[in-house]
């Protein structure tokens, strides 16, 4: 029987730490304080599009950094922080081996629930995107678009994945089944309702008929690399494209070091969405 099939039969304390990915990685701190730290640094030698306003709500705000050609293809990469930490400017550096390999890239801002509901964080990440439509071009993005996100933002990516400017996505570490999480700690601060139990997790949602791409590491906590495998099944038997990407030997907090890094395994992998 699978872990996710056992499901209802864990303690509670086991379901919080089926999730618990600072629990799991216990140098997680090192790595974040490591991310944070050359994020700041990448945020200062590209500083001229920062914190660009697309809402009135605090957070609703772009990083922009665009590319010597306006037309290159551009990476959007949403946080991730279980929609309830974490800021874009804390994963700037995660944007680097695209830009160093001549892509544009873009980190929207979102507000953290509880201030909002899982429902309107979907909403400010579309509104975000209406924004770089209309917006991208003054300030010399123009390229294709490729939505990526890692752990809540995989699961926003997946959400919105539909939106018109969206041409692919790759969902890292991604969450594309909300039962399960309704049933831990996260959802003190969540408070999913059933109806966004249905209609927020993309795997129970119409399937978007364009490249999809999911990566997770292999030393992932259960839900976190089974999600992405089911859901790659599921868009699979539909026809769906997209690669299903296990990163060996990779944690919650490293699998990203494949996009931060020019040689990685998503950086290069990217361009095959575009294709």
């Amino acid at each position: 029987m699978s872990f996710m099939a056992r499901w209802g039969l864990l303690s509670q304390a086991e379901r919080d730490a089926a999730y618990d990915n600072i629990a799991h990685v216990t140098d997680s701190p090192v790595l974040n304080a490591a991310r944070e730290l050359a994020s700041s640094a990448f945020r200062a030698a590209n500083g001229m599009h920062l914190d660009l306003r697309y809402g009135k709500r605090e957070r609703n705000t772009w990083d922009l950094f665009p590319a010597s050609d306006p037309d290159a293809p551009c990476i959007v990469f949403i946080h991730g922080g279980y929609w309830q930490r974490n800021s874009k400017d804390q994963f700037a550096n995660l944007i680097a081996g695209p830009h160093a390999r001549g892509w544009a890239a873009a980190l929207p801002g979102y507000t953290l629930a509880p201030d909002a509901s899982l429902t309107e964080i979907v909403a400010e990440i579309n509104a975000a995107l209406d924004w770089l439509a209309v917006h991208g071009p003054a300030h010399g993005i123009n390229g294709p678009i490729v939505l990526s996100g890692w752990s809540a933002g995989g699961h926003l990516t997946a959400m919105c994945l539909g939106h018109p400017l969206v041409r692919a996505g790759l969902a890292i570490s991604g969450i594309f089944e909300l039962g399960p999480v309704r049933d831990t700690y996260l959802n003190e601060k969540l408070r999913l309702t059933q109806q966004e139990i249905v209609s927020l997790s993309p795997m129970r949602l119409p399937l978007v008929d364009k490249p999809l791409a999911f990566a997770y590491g292999t030393g992932e906590l259960p839900p976190l690399m089974s999600d992405s495998r089911d859901f790659h099944v599921l868009r699979s038997a539909a026809r769906m494209p997209g690669a299903l990407i296990p990163v060996p030997r990779a944690n919650h907090f490293t699998v990203v070091h494949e996009l931060r890094d020019q040689e990685g395994v998503l950086t290069r992998y990217l361009p095959l969405l575009l294709r």
